[in-house]
């Protein structure tokens, strides 16, 4: 582990030396890589950062690649239990029944789950890329799907296991994650507030938030791809866009890893206290 660290911390350097807009990069993809999976917001940075420092939008090829980075910090982390799901889900092929594999299951309901922000996201892109993003509308979000974590968090029974899944709650967390096309309600919020509400634990809500986030991940780094090719000119140089690359996935897995025991020991009181200050911060810009 000490000599991959090492190495990925060479790289780094190495990238941020040939870089020509390093701090930028270094700030917004590491932004990227932690608020993609903790539920904080990460529109309502990528708006307030901006705000502060008067830099020039980072462009698609940015956003691409720093998508791509924190796919690759999921999938780098849950490796195993892909490789197992896939192996349930081939099974449940052999078998057809969805019951053959209890893997094979959390594929099925991982999908199916995903649908609600696929056709929302299609029918709704114009409107959320516009005239949903604005600083006030992500401030309020910000605020009041904060405050839904805390009281689903007090509220919540939190009984339920990984196992425990079945139909009806995961396409219930998959609408829950639809919602957060709103800008400022964070994708991993929402789904992790569901699922609190519906009885989970807190690390079998972060769980399934995770994995979920990776078909959602592909489908809005595609989308992004499409309009990167048909706007191909990049603010950002190739070095900028390895760097951004490295950090969001370097990133990114660490906020899964101390993440999920983050939670089992101080609750989601820290990220709903930040969620408030942040969008009152907002309003007052």
């Amino acid at each position: 582990m000490k000599k991959i660290l090492l190495s990925l911390l060479l790289v780094v350097l190495l990238l941020g030396v040939t870089a020509d807009h390093p701090v930028q990069v270094i700030v917004l993809s590491l932004l990227q890589g932690l608020t993609e999976f903790l539920p904080i917001s990460s529109s309502a940075h990528l708006v307030f950062v901006p705000n502060l420092t008067g830099w020039p939008d980072q462009g698609l090829a940015f956003d691409c690649m720093v998508h791509l980075g924190t796919l690759a910090a999921v999938v780098g982390y849950f490796w195993r239990d892909l490789l197992r799901m896939l192996g349930g889900g081939l099974i449940c092929l052999k078998e057809r029944s969805l019951g053959a594999s209890q893997e094979g299951w959390l594929l099925f309901l991982i999908l199916v789950a995903t649908i609600p922000v696929g056709l929302a996201g299609l029918a709704l892109k114009d409107i959320v890329e516009t005239t949903l993003r604005s600083t006030t509308v992500i401030a309020l979000a910000s605020i009041g799907f904060g405050l839904l974590l805390w009281l689903a968090d007090r509220q919540g029974r939190r009984q339920k296991t990984t196992e425990d899944w079945g139909l009806r709650q995961a396409m219930l967390v998959g609408c829950a994650q639809a919602l957060a096309l709103i800008p400022g309600t964070s994708r991993s919020g929402a789904t992790m507030t569901a699922a609190l509400m519906l009885g989970y634990t807190r690390e079998a809500a972060a769980r399934f938030s995770f994995l979920l986030s990776i078909p959602v991940i592909i489908l809005a780094g595609g989308l992004k791809m499409l309009d990167w090719m048909q706007q191909p000119e990049s603010y950002m140089t190739a070095p900028d866009l390895m760097l951004g690359f490295v950090l969001s996935a370097v990133s990114g897995y660490a906020c899964i890893h101390y993440f999920l025991g983050f939670i089992e020991r101080m609750g989601w009181v820290p990220f709903v206290a930040y969620r408030i200050g942040l969008g009152f911060m907002l309003l007052l810009l």
